[in-house]
């Protein structure tokens, strides 16, 4: 019953304010109280999905279905399923995925990898690059290596950085407000994005 209620308290919050509202939440150990680190993590994920716009031609496997896919060693365990469940992007219901190469992530909207795949992150970002994937995860240098959003724990809180040119790369647009709750931009918008 606590993890609904965290559920309800993220998609309140979600809705007040945007992503901003989630970028001052400290990232604590899992009590009553207070959301982990992979809590607040896995309601980033459903907020980023509301705040990127897809090309229209891409994939998918089912039309009405919006998903989030975690790719390698799952670290959110039910927070994730908690997060989504019965919310909606798009008039889609959100749904996760659990996937364990990247050439089954070609439906995905947002696709989070794990640190688990830390060595082979470059051939991962080369084949999602293709897709019109969101690329997000929390391994170091992410977005200096081509991902797009990379989770950074700064004194206690989950913040995130932004490379724009890799989003822009793949097609998508980053809503300004995503970008200026951002702790870090890379690239400027093109014009007409």
């Amino acid at each position: 019953m606590i993890l609904v209620s965290h559920r309800t308290l993220w998609v309140r919050l979600a809705l007040l304010a945007g992503v901003g509202a989630l970028v001052c939440f400290p990232a604590r150990s899992i009590r009553a109280s207070h959301p982990s680190e992979y809590e607040v993590e896995a309601a980033y994920l459903y907020n980023f999905g509301r705040f990127v716009q897809w090309p229209n031609d891409i994939p998918s496997s089912r039309v009405d279905q919006f998903p989030i896919c975690v790719l390698g060693a799952d670290p959110f365990g039910p927070a994730l399923d908690v997060t989504i469940s019965g919310e909606k992007i798009g008039g889609k219901s959100v749904v996760a995925r659990r996937i364990s190469e990247i050439g089954t992530a070609t439906t995905c909207r947002v696709l989070f990898i794990s640190s688990s795949e830390d060595k082979r992150v470059k051939e991962i970002l080369a084949a999602a690059e293709k897709l019109s994937i969101l690329t997000v995860s929390d391994i170091p240098r992410f977005i200096e290596d081509g991902g797009m959003v990379q989770f950074i724990l700064a004194d206690r809180t989950v913040r995130f950085a932004i490379n724009l040119d890799a989003a822009q790369q793949a097609r998508l647009n980053l809503s300004s407000q995503l970008l200026k709750v951002a702790v870090q931009v890379k690239g400027n918008p093109r014009p007409g994005m």
